[in-house]
């Protein structure tokens, strides 16, 4: 029995609670007594509050027996009207998350002895159909789906099945929606149905790559895989594709690496690449008519596919994918994904709201979606199903695709359980997986001590965290262009820049920092957001020559790099990258966003000074102490006039780290012994320039130095 003309509205808010809306043109909102039907049994329902809110009376009733999903249910009033039962806030109760947990881990497609099923988790729909088609027709086969335990419906296909297209039709609340299986692993163009494939015919082994004792032994330099090769000049052969992201010894105009053989000779341990889970934003039909960065995920599992040199055959840009992924493997180099689980593209069109309406979003106390993201929609992964997705994705591409470690993006949407649960799947897979994520405390209505914050990091304590205290100390503001930081000469950062080279663990307090270790901060002062570093200078010093903003540029860079926590660079900061004054390219041109290989080669002196901090840093600890404790053991700070900042270290060998931002000249005096220059506002690298020092030096303006004692 199904009501088609409804007087008024009912939903399932709770296990047990019916929210009944009458409008008041219908019997002025009056009614005393409801029933609720199904299979031809009728039950009373007990009255509990009845409030008048605008245009309606809304009555909250009682249901005494136990709901039963799978079934349609309709109710009557006293009038003898009928609407058909909805399903409401249910889906957001702690009741409704421990009745329908699913453990199992075997959604979406999976293959046994001479079948194919298909798993899909959707216990509010009444029924569910699996909609499959052949690749090279346009006739659809339709086979109804079987409700089992834990609100899973599943189907098995007795036939070879492969590259057939497929969807899910799911009818919740009366209405039938067609969704693309939120688990799917491949996808047609642009995202628009599921794939099955065969993944083990695309399987390669894991390579054995030096182990990496302490993520502050990590360096990471941030891409985007069209950008690094698509400019003209790039040398490379397969531009914009994951293919030529991952092509070999290619070489500019001056016969000089780039690409992933330039990332290779910088010297950096990481390469963290821009999401390439499967986005909206590019026709991958047309895929060089349109440009974005890729955080407007459609489907979490499945590669983008306008990297891919045939984005209309699924197993392409799985495949390149992989290519790319070993390449850079085959170098000694590792990977991180950019990946984007705190919201969707469009929340109505998403597999997620199509298969459980409500379910996977946050709503606000007036029953809106909230919008902490900026984008309309925030995941709730406090939820035990959405937290369940997000650990089986990152599962997934750290087993299937060999990644090494994971960016999250507005990481602080999520929540720290999820985290954590993250956490330890990557420690029980993979040992040495980078975690790095913005714990920016968003408004999202989550309680402040669930969220995967900055403010939260002693609950996660091996999740590092972008730390923007480092980048506007160091920069200046990224939200105000003209803010100058330290490393552009303000003195009035020069308390929170010393705290936050010393890894932000508050070393010069003598109290708690901002956190607990050296290890989860991610120290930068560029990347894909904002202004460039170089566009901020052209901004805030008009009416200086380059030769000064240069000197700013590389002081600022030369700080990520030999500061306590983990240095980030955004590709091309150590050639000066610019974007021509945009502060927001995620769907600028190739023009705004490539990396200038041309440029690499004007500023040729500033990479190979980049490279030898990269020296540096690796061939002495003092620059990545593992511990709060051992930096407040071992390093020891200089009395020097403001703002200089001085650092002697002290261990295995003794170095000094002297800084001026100033465009004067200093003379510093040293601590006793003979001391060689490593690092001064020319040269940076591992052998000294033969240049002694006794008792004093002088230090050049806006320079940074690194001194070696004999």
């Amino acid at each position: 029995m199904i009501a088609t003309d409804r007087n008024f509205f009912a939903y399932l808010d709770e296990m047990k609670i019916i929210t009944i809306l009458l409008p008041l043109s219908y019997h002025h909102g009056l009614s005393s007594s409801f029933s609720i039907t199904s299979d031809f049994q009728e039950h009373p329902l007990k009255i509990i509050e009845k409030v008048q809110i605008e245009n309606k009376m809304k009555y909250i009733c009682e249901f005494s027996k136990d709901y039963a999903f799978e079934k349609q249910y309709v109710i009557i009033d006293e009038h003898g009207g009928k609407t058909d039962l909805q399903i409401g806030a249910v889906i957001r109760t702690e009741e409704f998350d421990k009745k329908f947990y699913y453990d199992g881990n075997d959604l979406g497609v999976t293959f046994q002895q001479g079948l194919t099923r298909f798993k899909l988790w959707a216990p509010t729909a009444t029924q569910v159909k699996l909609k499959l088609r052949p690749s090279n027709s346009s006739f659809s086969e339709i086979v109804k789906m079987r409700r089992e335990d834990r609100g899973i419906w599943s189907v098995a296909i007795t036939r070879d099945i492969e590259l057939y297209q497929y969807s899910f039709l799911i009818l919740v609340n009366q209405e039938w929606r067609e969704a693309v299986d939120p688990y799917a692993k491949a996808v047609t163009l642009n995202g628009e149905l599921g794939v099955v494939v065969r993944l083990d015919n695309t399987q390669r082994s894991r390579p054995n790559l030096p182990e990496i004792e302490n993520s502050v032994d990590a360096i990471i330099y941030e891409t985007h895989i069209r950008d690094l090769t698509i400019h003209p000049k790039s040398g490379v052969k397969n531009k914009g594709l994951y293919l030529g992201a991952g092509e070999q010894n290619t070489k500019g105009m001056d016969g000089e690496p780039t690409g992933l053989a330039y990332v290779k000779d910088l010297g950096v341990t990481h390469i963290e690449f821009l999401p390439f889970h499967d986005f909206a934003g590019v026709d991958e039909l047309h895929p060089n008519k349109e440009y974005n960065w890729g955080y407007n995920p459609l489907h979490f599992n499945a590669p983008e596919g306008s990297y891919s040199t045939n984005p209309a055959n699924p197993y392409s840009r799985i495949i390149e994918l992989k290519q790319l992924i070993d390449q850079v493997h085959s170098l000694g180099l590792r990977v991180i994904m950019d990946v984007v689980y705190n919201h969707v593209y469009v929340r109505e069109t998403s597999s997620f709201e199509k298969v459980v309406p409500g379910y996977y979003f946050r709503h606000n106390e007036i029953g809106l979606p909230s919008n902490g993201t900026g984008v309309g929609n925030d995941i709730a992964s406090e939820r035990r199903m959405v937290r369940k997705y997000i650990v089986d994705s990152i599962q997934y591409w750290l087993e299937e695709y060999h990644i090494d470690g994971f960016r999250f993006d507005l990481m602080g949407i999520l929540d720290v359980e999820t985290m954590k649960e993250v956490r330890k799947v990557c420690d029980s897979l993979l040992k040495g997986t980078i975690i790095i994520g913005e714990g920016w405390n968003l408004n999202t209505p989550l309680p402040t001590e669930q969220k995967a914050t900055i403010g939260n990091q002693a609950k996660m304590p091996h999740i590092a965290q972008f730390n923007d205290k480092f980048r506007d100390s160091i920069k200046g503001s990224s939200f105000n262009l003209f803010d100058k930081g330290y490393a552009l000469g303000n003195e009035h950062y020069l308390g929170a820049a010393n705290e936050v080279m010393t890894g932000s663990i508050g070393y010069t307090k003598q109290g708690p920092g901002t956190f607990n270790e050296p290890f989860q901060s991610i120290n930068y002062v560029e990347c894909h957001d904002n202004h460039t570093m170089w566009d901020k200078l052209l901004a805030c010093l008009p009416d200086a020559d380059d030769t000064l903003r240069i000197k700013y540029h590389r002081l600022a860079t030369a700080i990520v790099l030999l500061s306590q926590g983990i240095p980030f660079l955004h590709s091309g900061q150590e050639f000066f990258r610019t974007k021509k004054g945009n502060g927001n390219s995620y769907r600028s041109s190739d023009e705004i966003n490539q990396l200038d290989w041309e440029r690499k080669i004007i500023y040729k002196d500033n990479v190979e000074y980049v490279k030898g901090l990269i020296q540096v840093r690796k061939e002495f600890a003092c620059f990545r102490m593992r511990t709060s404790a051992e930096i407040r053991s071992n390093i020891h700070q200089m009395p020097l006039a403001s703002p200089l900042l001085g650092y002697w270290f002290k261990g295995e060998n003794e170095l000094i780290l002297l800084i001026n931002p100033t465009t004067k000249k200093h003379i510093i005096t040293l601590p006793d012994g003979d001391w060689t220059v490593l690092v001064d506002h020319e040269k940076a690298g591992i052998t000294s320039n033969g240049i002694l020092f006794v008792e004093e030096m002088s230090i050049e303006p806006v320079s940074i130095n690194v001194l070696l004692k004999k």
